[in-house]
């Protein structure tokens, strides 16, 4: 009966049905697995639902019938209500059993997802450090990079999991935290290639060239960078509909200089960043594409929504 068990595919559970947690659903869908689901919106969860799986009305209904839980949420404050509730609101961690495992894909402190990693521990629950990176479209296709650090018995039980929802599974440690180091220098890079992305449109509008020659020419030049050829795709079209936010690297390169400032460690250019996005939330273009980074400089004129063929505006990577 045991080796029955061991060999059945886990119970799987997702919470957190944006841009990236319902790709990873449908990934974990498409692989054969009978996926639950939660969602603020319940709307959203029952129309996943309709496809196949199971919508539960909370968190804690969803942990109780699974084996592997993935968290899909946007900060550590989430993940905490997710875990153990909120107000009224029960949480996972009372109803997953004993072994089960919470897989946390969030951006977060390391420090902190060390911390989660014994408290979960307490009531005899595994626990995944694993924060993703790739964006929408690679969650939808189960292609995402996941960064992941953990016990031996987590991987033990999740490993089906994570194969389903990515292209690439990193195993950076035996203890939570490692992941979460990861992402953040992931972040720090991100980040800063965004803002800098951002600059070098912006002179090159001051200066007077059309800003798709400068595309064209930049993408096509030594200068490029991933986040260039994406992020001011979306300048070009004049769309700054959010697939990752301005606010989301208010948060993430905050994490990356607090994770600096116990070392003492100089981030310069991150700092810099960091302060370019906290003067766009200022502005009030927090809810906008990261890439509305570009509208606090002064004195230029940006592209405009337009049926003007424009690069294709490929969806953004995502926290």
């Amino acid at each position: 009966m045991n080796d029955q068990v061991r060999q059945a595919p886990p119970r799987v559970g997702v919470v957190g049905l944006g841009a990236m947690g319902l790709g990873m659903a449908r990934s974990l869908r498409s692989a054969g697995f009978d996926v639950g689901v939660h969602d603020l919106r319940p709307e959203v969860a029952a129309a996943f639902a309709e496809d196949g799986g199971t919508a539960y009305a909370s968190a804690a209904e969803l942990a109780a019938e699974v084996d592997v839980l993935v968290g899909v949420v946007v900060n550590a404050a989430q993940v905490e209500a997710v875990l153990f509730g909120a107000g009224e609101v029960r949480g996972a961690a009372e109803s997953l059993r004993p072994g089960s495992v919470y897989v946390m894909c969030s951006t977060a402190d390391p420090n902190w997802s060390a911390r989660l990693e014994k408290r979960l521990a307490e009531r005899d629950v595994l626990y995944l450090d694993a924060p993703i990176s790739g964006g929408a479209a690679k969650a939808a296709s189960g292609e995402l990079t996941m960064m992941t650090s953990g016990s031996p018995a987590a991987y033990a039980l999740a490993d089906p999991v994570l194969e389903a929802m990515s292209g690439t599974v990193y195993r950076l440690g035996d203890e939570a935290g490692t992941g979460s180091k990861v992402k953040i220098v992931n972040q720090l890079l991100a980040g800063v290639h965004i803002a800098a992305a951002a600059e070098a449109m912006a002179l090159g509008i001051k200066a007077g060239v059309p800003a798709e020659a400068l595309y064209e020419v930049i993408t096509h030049s030594a200068g490029n960078s991933w986040m260039f050829e994406n992020r001011m795709a979306h300048v070009l079209a004049g769309d700054y509909t959010p697939l990752s936010a301005v606010d989301i690297f208010v948060k993430d390169l905050g994490l990356v200089l607090d994770a600096a400032r116990p070392e003492k460690f100089p981030l310069p250019l991150a700092a810099t960043a960091h302060q370019m996005f906290l003067q766009a939330s200022a502005s009030g273009l927090g809810g906008e594409d990261d890439s509305a980074v570009i509208k606090t400089f002064p004195g230029i004129e940006l592209p405009g929504r337009s049926d003007v063929e424009r690069p294709e505006r490929r969806q953004a990577e995502e926290n």
